[in-house]
């Protein structure tokens, strides 16, 4: 019987696939078949060290970045020796995810951007402005939002920002409300498209799809605002064009980022009709139904049995793929 422990604290929610509840969902999921879990609740890093030293397991699957314990943002206020990937990795700790350092470039989105455009890999022109910096003259309309955050945290009708002064506005909200650097893009005004990648190998799967949103849920701009996320107002369906353009963008970002077992990649279509990557999440969220990961999976694989069975099937699917890099079957 393989076993797999769950790690989350308040911040699994903020952080990685969702809150406390969302994990249960997930352990009970994984207890079934050949596979037990269990979930260690960690809100300090003796917490942490507790667990993976008296607990007994074969494999790790954490929510976590890093500890914390703020239920609202992820920023990025940490030590570097208190990333969880660098833990498990100097323990040799089996786990399901990217690596210490794809995780750091993931969740960093302006370091994302910068690696895959040295790459080739399209995404949109950017502009870092860190704490106590002053905006650079800039094309608009731009789009101003975290750089350290996901589930848009910080996204409102007023990242969109057509003016200087609208956009030295928005970057010293960001600043002062998120304590982070604020990233500015050019504003993509087309579709957003999304690809769920799970496994590795020949396990290895890219599914893209569609984001929609329920009407009259947009504000003035068609934008994801952090209030309409996790809630099931956004919706992924089949995309009827762009499949095999997303699918290969994807498959190069993953590739130059090196990613594994589970990452979702998000973009858009910029005012050129170009699909651009906008976040490569390292820990997609996993709500049943809810979230893009398990909807996406029920459009390419439902079953017979309904979307808590797919839901079953994708995580199984994960943790096997897992368990086969690092030769555990």
């Amino acid at each position: 019987m393989t076993k797999i422990l769950l790690i989350t604290g308040p911040a699994g929610d903020a952080q990685g696939w969702g809150d406390l509840d969302v994990t249960k969902t997930l352990c009970e999921a994984l207890n079934t078949g050949d596979k037990s879990a269990e979930i260690a609740f960690v809100e300090t890093m003796a917490d942490f060290n507790r667990a993976i030293e008296d607990k007994r397991y074969d494999m790790v699957w954490s929510a976590l970045y890093y500890i914390s314990d703020r239920e609202d943002i992820i920023g990025l206020n940490v030590d570097e020796d208190a990333w969880l990937a660098d833990i498990f990795d100097r323990k040799e700790i089996p786990y399901i995810g990217p690596n210490a350092l794809t995780m750091k470039q993931v969740i960093n989105k302006a370091w994302t951007h910068q690696i895959l455009s040295a790459n080739n890999v399209a995404v949109p022109s950017h502009h870092l402005v860190d704490m106590g910096e002053t905006v650079e003259d800039i094309p608009l309309p731009a789009f101003v939002k975290p750089s350290f955050e996901s589930r848009s945290v910080g996204i409102t009708d007023e990242s969109v920002v057509h003016t200087p002064e609208a956009l030295a506005a928005q970057v010293r909200h960001i600043h002062k409300t998120y304590e982070q650097p604020a990233l500015i893009e050019d504003y993509l005004p087309g579709d957003e498209y999304t690809v769920l990648m799970i496994g590795n190998g020949e396990d290895q799967e890219f599914l893209p799809g569609l984001v929609t949103v329920e009407g009259g849920r947009y504000g003035k701009y068609p934008i994801l605002r952090s209030d309409m996320r996790g809630v099931g107002l956004t919706k992924i369906q089949l995309p009827e064009t762009r499949s095999e353009e997303a699918k290969s963008l994807c498959k190069a970002a993953v590739e130059t980022l090196r990613c594994l077992d589970h990452v979702r990649v998000d973009m858009r279509v910029d005012a050129h009709d170009r699909l651009r990557i906008i976040e490569v999440n390292g820990i997609p969220g996993l709500k049943p139904i809810k979230s893009w990961s398990p909807q996406i999976y029920t459009l390419y694989h439902p079953s017979a049995e309904g979307p808590m069975e797919d839901y079953r099937r994708l995580v199984h699917h994960i943790v096997d793929s897992a368990l086969k890099r690092y030769r555990l079957t």
